[in-house]
């Protein structure tokens, strides 16, 4: 396995800056962020360390050419939006984004794309599925002409008001995901598995990781804690930040000596990404750095050495 983290938490720096902190903490690896260039709709959404936008053979070569320099590989690019949004403008703006991280992808050598599906959080899931199936078969076609594989990130996307009641993306669930597969009848579609997920929902990650061994493409190292007191307080149908809290690896639910037992066990030998979304950690530039450190510090003792 291979020791990353997604590039999200570090917006205020360059892409030289990102793998230079990278390189001198010793990760092997980043989860760059493609999303447009211009302002942010939500927290750790519009960062932008490759412009897929611009992006031509040259300034991929450049950008290969750095990573080689630095020693620190692309472990995927990122791109979560709501491509299946009932705002048909924005669902629209955001398949053609999605499309062209897809081709830059090759072009940067890089093999994994993760992303959302989306969905339309008004409508139940068999509602949404005619849609899911409209928009993702092209999607999954392109990947197998590119040669890429999509990592697909079971966050619910379920936190505020104007995500209620569904949620913005619909792939949550081992029940979901083994239609889906089914459906789309790909291996060029799979998970980006983030653990801190299943936290919440109450389901056991590690039955997940056993039946979905060669679905998982990228993972995630987040945790989460649940804030039993204030759920005895909300209960399960209020938004789930009412009554649990991200957290860096190690501080929240995960067991993650399991986990990554587990994971090994399986064969997963990809890369395992620092995704910091702890807001206390969040105030400073410099604290978000110590986040990654922090993280990376606990992770390492789960990890084989490279």
């Amino acid at each position: 396995m291979k020791l990353g983290f997604v590039s999200a938490i570090l917006p205020d720096l360059s892409l030289e800056e990102v793998l230079d902190f990278a390189a001198g903490e010793g990760y092997a690896c980043v989860e760059l962020m493609c999303w447009p260039v211009g302002k942010a709709e939500r927290r750790y959404a519009g960062v932008t360390h490759v412009d897929v936008a611009s992006l031509d053979r040259p300034g991929a070569e450049r950008i290969r050419a750095l990573c080689e320099r630095k020693g620190v590989g692309i472990s995927g690019l990122g791109y979560y939006p709501n491509v299946l949004s009932p705002d048909r403008a924005e669902a629209e703006t955001a398949l053609e984004h999605l499309k062209k991280v897809f081709r830059a992808a090759p072009l940067l050598g890089v093999e994994v794309v993760n992303t959302f599906i989306g969905r339309d959080w008004t409508r139940s899931v068999e509602a949404n599925w005619p849609e899911v199936l409209r928009v993702w078969k092209p999607l999954v076609a392109l990947a197998e002409e590119l040669k890429i594989r999509i990592g697909i990130e079971n966050c619910p996307m379920l936190f505020t008001k104007d995500e209620w009641p569904g949620g913005k993306n619909i792939a949550v669930s081992p029940a979901i995901w083994r239609r889906l597969f089914a459906d789309l009848g790909s291996d060029r579609i799979g998970l980006n598995f983030d653990p801190s997920h299943f936290v919440w929902q109450q389901m056991d990650p590690l039955k997940a990781v056993r039946e979905f061994r060669s679905r998982i493409f990228h993972v995630h190292a987040k945790d989460a804690r649940i804030d039993r007191e204030r759920l005895d307080e909300v209960g399960i149908l209020a938004h789930p930040l009412e009554y649990h809290t991200p957290k860096l690896p190690g501080l929240g639910e995960v067991d993650w000596g399991r986990l990554m037992s587990v994971l090994g066990d399986v064969g997963y030998r990809g890369p395992v990404c620092v995704e910091v979304e702890d807001r206390a950690y969040e105030k400073t530039l410099e604290m978000r750095k110590e986040a990654l450190r922090q993280a990376a510090r606990f992770l390492r003792s789960f990890m084989p050495l490279r």
